[in-house]
């Protein structure tokens, strides 16, 4: 059950706590799991090549979509552009390699700057009351 503490028509959540008029943010304990998480693991963490399991599957599923999408033939003039030069399969390789990879550091760099953005909030709130 959560409680809920009003101050002057502000409604708080229960792990606040007020203090001699003072109001003190209390973290709960999924948060406190979280600071002490990323203080071990946060320059680990932004190695770009243990973070390929982030991005790398939805770069892949892209990329899949794209070709699906300019095989399947639905779009008559790149597929006779396809058919009438060959020297476009390895321009549309190169593009699939790095949509995949910019998707992959992409998507490591903005999943590690929330986290450390949570980490420093958290960390903030905790020092100041």
């Amino acid at each position: 059950m959560s409680r809920v503490v009003a101050l002057r028509g502000l409604t708080l959540p229960a792990h606040t706590g007020i203090d001699s008029g003072r109001l003190l943010i209390m973290l709960t304990e999924e948060e406190k799991k979280f600071i002490e998480y990323w203080k071990e693991n946060r320059l680990r963490k932004k190695k770009i090549f243990r973070n390929l399991s982030v991005g790398l599957p939805l770069g892949v599923l892209l990329v899949s979509a794209i070709f699906i999408n300019f095989f399947s033939g639905w779009y008559k003039r790149a597929d006779m552009m396809l058919r009438a030069d060959v020297s476009i399969v390895p321009v549309l390789l190169v593009a699939i390699l790095l949509i995949v990879v910019f998707v992959t550091i992409f998507s490591a760099r903005h999943r590690w700057d929330m986290n450390e953005q949570k980490f420093n909030e958290l960390i903030s709130r905790n020092d100041h009351p």
